[in-house]
């Protein structure tokens, strides 16, 4: 019998019949599994390319997010205190508690996970603009690819952007997870819908009506997503409500906490906030999304009007919240200015798509000159920006030194317990919740320079350890009130660690 073909055999009383040649056994390619697992390979390449990201930035986390990982420290060790700054959110701390696990290497994983995440906002967003301008269509495949690749970097260009991915902060993070959760509600996976706008959620309460409202509708519509609606539900109120009365005795925390913002806008709260906003892009942009709001007006796109709509709303709400008498920051509404973004470039898609289909006989290329003209629009405040972000990325590079400069002069001054027995340390404000991270300590344990200093003039002596920057590189340390008890152990403490040509390392000098 053939291997191709098998052979024909009578049986008693039926006909012969001739069966088919067998299939071939098909050939191991590498495209078939690289197209199977796409979105997997990107993970894998977004990880790795952000892990080489923040080594080559050479930036530390801001104020908050060293907060951030201290809350993760106190978890671990069982005496977790919200009482000081930074104000409380939840997302932050599902990473940096199981991240508390390696020790120093808590402040890598949490840098890498923010930056990874936040990056892939940028894929997020040309997702739903490729999905929106029907990119399966061949015929509108590349316009789709074009406007999606505008989208991402509309998004990555948000003013301020990159310094908060940079310095570890969780708002780009919420852009990925709102657009994630609005990518998998028009692929259907509304599942996976729930599961990221709980994560937004548990970043910003601005979410809270968003994902109220999925949550009737899929209560409705997907009857086996109940149990899930109502764990998510309960697990919101428990991060945002229960953990900080567990902890604290005061369930509203956070909101006590924002109302104490030096930011906050004290007059002209609406148009305040609207301005905020719209900072956050460029002035083509803005007009490419409104364009874009105007086309599906008038063409029905149901689907691009409801992203205006929910952008409008957010904006509403983040005036309310002013009114309150929280701050209302620019970075509170990224995630909406990444769906302005979207919108962008959905007028970028339909720019190339529909323009030629106006007139008959007018060429494919018809919108090209229309998006190289707004491309040109952007080059300017592009190039301003850019520029912006290389100045803020040596001073935090700056800033980064001083911290490493900060613990080595901890180390060779006998270690933090030791300098923690003499006296409360009390720092620059900026540096305070670094310290705390450092000493293993509350952020609310570390005293602001500014704040210290008004306290020991003005009230009762307390023991405190000053730590102040030095000008060209180091520290200045000086103990303050020390007890008499401690005098001869705690007077060294009174020195400056500082760089010189010659000791690269630096040299401390006592006084």
């Amino acid at each position: 019998m053939s291997e191709s073909r098998l052979e024909a055999r009578p049986i008693a009383g039926q006909a012969t019949v001739d069966l088919p040649p067998a299939a071939e056994p098909a050939r191991w390619s590498l495209r078939r599994p690289l197209r199977e697992r796409t979105w997997w390979i990107v993970a894998a390449l977004l990880v790795v390319g952000c892990a080489g990201i923040v080594v080559w930035a050479k930036t530390r986390p801001s104020y908050d997010a060293y907060g951030w990982l201290v809350w993760g420290y106190q978890t671990l060790h069982g005496h977790l205190d919200l009482g000081g700054a930074p104000s409380w959110k939840p997302l932050p701390f599902l990473f940096t508690v199981p991240y508390a696990l390696f020790g120093h290497y808590q402040m890598w994983l949490w840098m890498i996970t923010a930056a990874t995440v936040s990056f892939a906002g940028a894929i997020f967003a040309g997702r739903i603009t490729f999905r929106l301008l029907d990119g399966e269509d061949p015929v509108r495949r590349g316009p789709a690819l074009v406007a999606a690749v505008f989208a991402g970097l509309a998004v990555l260009g948000l003013e301020d952007y990159m310094h908060y991915i940079l310095s570890a902060q969780s708002d780009p993070m919420l852009v990925t997870f709102v657009l994630a959760a609005i990518d998998m509600f028009l692929i259907g996976r509304y599942r996976w819908t729930l599961v990221l706008g709980v994560l937004a959620a548990l970043g910003r309460p601005e979410v809270w009506p968003f994902l109220g409202l999925f949550g009737l509708w899929a209560w409705l519509k997907v009857p086996r997503m109940r149990w899930m609606l109502i764990a998510g539900a309960a697990l919101i109120a428990f991060m945002w409500f229960g953990i900080p009365w567990i902890t604290n005795g005061r369930p509203n925390i956070s909101g006590q906490l924002a109302k104490l913002s030096p930011r906050a806008l004290r007059s002209n709260r609406v148009f305040g906030t609207i301005g905020r906003f719209t900072e956050l892009e460029y002035l083509p942009v803005w007009i490419a999304a409104l364009c874009a709001v105007a086309v599906a007006a008038v063409r029905r796109q149901f689907a691009v009007l409801a992203l205006a709509a929910g952008v409008v709303v957010w904006v509403i709400i983040e005036i309310a919240f002013a009114f309150h008498g929280w701050p209302a920051l620019p970075r509170y509404m990224f995630e909406v200015a990444g769906v302005s973004a979207v919108l962008a470039g959905v007028a970028v898609g339909w720019a190339l798509i529909e323009l030629p289909r106006i007139r008959v006989g007018l060429p494919r290329w018809t919108g090209v000159p229309v998006v190289a003209i707004l491309l040109l629009a952007l080059v300017p405040g592009a190039v301003a920006r850019l520029r912006n972000e290389r100045k803020d990325l040596r001073h935090e590079r700056g800033r980064t030194h001083e911290i490493a400069l900060l613990q080595t002069t901890t180390d060779v001054l006998g270690g933090s317990r030791h300098i923690r027995n003499c006296g409360q340390p009390v720092t620059d404000v900026g540096y305070v919740s670094a310290l705390a991270w450092l000493y293993h300590t509350n952020v609310g344990s570390v005293g602001g320079l500014q704040q210290a200093i008004e306290k020991i003039e003005l009230r009762r002596p307390i023991p405190k350890v000053l730590f102040s920057p030095l000008v060209h590189g180091g520290w200045a340390v000086v103990p303050w009130h020390t007890r008499p008890s401690q005098v001869a152990r705690c007077q060294a403490l009174h020195a400056e660690y500082v760089l010189t040509p010659g000791h690269p390392g630096g040299v401390l000098i006592r006084h």
